[in-house]
C-alpha cells in the first residue's frame, strides 16, 4: 500500500495582506504531477486545509477543482482528508456526499451514539486500484472540547480526549484484522518543534500537547497535521508531520516544505520517501542598522517581475540608544529595486540598555496603512510592545470579513 501524506496547505492564507493564491497553485500543480508519475494509492490531506473556518470562495475552488483533477488524472487513487483546528468541520463535511464520487473522503468532525464514540465514520477502508483492501485509515479531525466530552462519560478532556485514540485504535484492530493501521490526525504532540510565528496553540484542559503514547506499536503510521516543520516525532519514524507545503511566516524561510511517500507492507516497518516541494516565491529577511540595511538592499537582485512571483521581504532595522528617522519607511522603499520584491513587513527594534546591564528589545511593527497595520499603530501606542500572536489572530478575523465580499462588514470592521 502507498499513499501520500501532506496537510496545513492553508488555502485562502495571506501575508500581510498579499495573497498566496499564486504559490498554492503552483503546488497543487506540482502535486498532480507527483500523483501522476507515482500512482498512489491514496492521498492522506491531515487537516487545516483552509486557513481560516470561513475560507474565501477562490480558495474553495481551489480545492475543489484540484479534487476534482485529481480524479480525473487518477481515477483510482482514493483522497481522505480531516479538518484541522483552522477549519470548520461542518463547512469541510458539506459536500461530502457529492465528494464520495470522486473517490474523496471527508471527515469534519467525531459523533456519539449512546455515549460511545461512532467509528463507523472514522475507519476509512485503503483500496488499490482493483478496489481491494489494503489497510485501514483511522481518520481522526481535530478534537475540539465540546465534542470530545459529548459522550457524557464525565472525564476531564485531556481524559477524554485520550478516550477518543484509544477507543479508535481498539475499533480499528477488530476491523482489520491484521492489515496495516494508518491513523491521521491533527493534534499537537509532545516533542514536536513549532514555528514562531504561524501556529496556533491548541489547548486541552490544561495542556498544549498530546502524548506519543497514544500510539501503539500495531499502528504502522501516524500522519499528522498542525506542526508546519516537517519532522518525526518522539524518535519515531513511523510517527511523522509532514508540514506545510509553503512557508506561512518568515519563522518558516528554511524549511524544506514536502510531501511525504509512505510504502506499507504487513510486517516491516514503513518506507519513506521526501517529495520535495519547489520554493515559488522568495522570502527575503534582511537586519542590522540602517547604514547596513541600505546597502543590503541595494545588493538584491533587481530582476523585474510579476507581482506575484516578487519575493516577500521583511526589514529589521536596529538602532542602539537613537532614535529613529522619522521618514524611516521612505527611505527603506526609495533603496528597492522597482517591481523586484515585495515589502511586507519593517520592523524599528531599539536596542536600550537597562539599569542591570542586559540589553533588552523594544519592538514596533510598520505596514501599509491596513485594518491590520492600524490595528497594530493602536497596540503600540497603548501597549508599548508588539504582540504577533494578537495581530496573527486580528488578521484572522480581517480575512474572515473580508471573504464575505461585502461592503458593509468591511466598513463595520474599521
Amino acid at each position: 500500500m502507498r499513499f501520500f501524506h501532506t496537510s496545513d496547505w492553508h488555502l485562502g492564507q495571506s501575508l500581510y495582506g498579499q495573497s498566496r493564491e499564486y504559490e498554492h497553485a503552483a503546488f497543487l500543480a506540482w502535486l498532480l504531477d507527483q500523483i501522476s508519475a507515482h500512482q498512489p494509492d491514496a492521498l492522506l490531506i491531515a487537516g487545516d486545509i483552509f486557513d481560516t473556518v470561513n475560507p474565501p470562495i477562490s480558495a474553495q475552488e481551489q480545492l475543489y477543482r484540484f479534487l476534482a483533477d485529481a480524479h480525473t488524472r487518477l481515477p483510482s487513487l482514493q483522497i481522505i482528508m480531516i479538518a484541522g483546528n483552522h477549519d470548520s468541520g461542518g463547512r469541510i463535511e458539506l459536500p461530502a456526499p457529492l465528494l464520495k464520487a470522486l473517490r474523496t473522503h471527508v471527515i469534519g468532525r467525531v459523533r456519539w451514539l449512546d455515549g460511545a464514540l461512532d467509528t463507523r465514520q472514522l475507519l476509512v477502508p485503503m483500496t488499490n486500484a482493483t478496489n481491494d483492501i489494503q489497510g485501514w485509515c483511522l481518520a481522526l479531525p481535530f478534537l475540539r472540547p465540546a465534542e470530545v466530552t459529548a459522550g457524557g462519560q464525565g472525564m476531564s478532556t485531556m481524559a477524554a480526549v485520550e478516550d477518543v485514540y484509544a477507543q479508535l485504535i481498539s475499533a480499528a484492530k477488530t476491523q482489520s484484522q491484521g492489515q496495516p493501521l494508518v491513523l491521521m490526525s491533527h493534534a499537537h504532540m509532545v516533542g514536536g518543534a513549532i514555528s514562531e510565528e504561524s501556529e496556533r496553540s491548541i489547548v486541552i484542559g490544561t495542556a498544549e500537547a498530546l502524548s506519543t503514547d497514544l500510539f501503539p506499536a500495531d499502528v504502522d503510521y501516524v500522519a499528522l497535521g498542525h506542526l508546519h516543520r516537517p519532522q518525526a516525532v518522539g524518535g519515531e519514524t513511523r510517527i511523522r508531520y509532514s508540514g506545510s507545503p509553503i512557508p506561512l511566516s518568515f519563522s518558516e524561510e528554511n524549511y524544506k516544505h514536502q510531501v511525504l511517500h509512505v510504502e506499507l507492507e504487513t510486517g516491516l516497518k514503513p518506507k519513506i520517501d521526501v517529495l520535495l516541494i519547489p520554493r515559488t516565491v522568495e522570502m527575503i529577511r534582511v537586519s542590522g542598522a540602517l547604514s547596513d540595511v541600505v546597502l543590503k538592499l541595494e545588493a538584491l537582485d533587481q530582476t523585474i517581475l510579476p507581482v506575484e512571483e516578487q519575493p516577500f521581504l521583511e526589514v529589521r532595522v536596529y538602532a542602539d540608544n537613537a532614535p529613529f528617522p522619522p521618514n524611516l519607511r521612505q527611505q527603506i522603499e526609495d533603496t528597492l529595486p522597482e517591481n523586484a520584491v515585495r515589502l511586507v513587513r519593517l520592523r524599528k527594534e531599539s536596542r536600550v540598555v537597562n539599569s542591570s546591564d542586559t540589553t533588552t528589545s523594544i519592538t514596533s511593527t510598520l505596514k501599509e496603512q491596513t485594518p491590520q497595520s492600524l490595528y497594530a499603530d493602536v497596540w503600540l501606542d497603548k501597549y508599548g510592545e508588539a504582540d504577533e500572536s494578537v495581530f496573527t489572530d486580528f488578521a484572522a478575523l480581517v480575512d474572515e470579513f473580508n471573504s464575505t465580499e461585502s461592503e458593509e462588514s468591511v466598513n463595520t470592521l474599521l
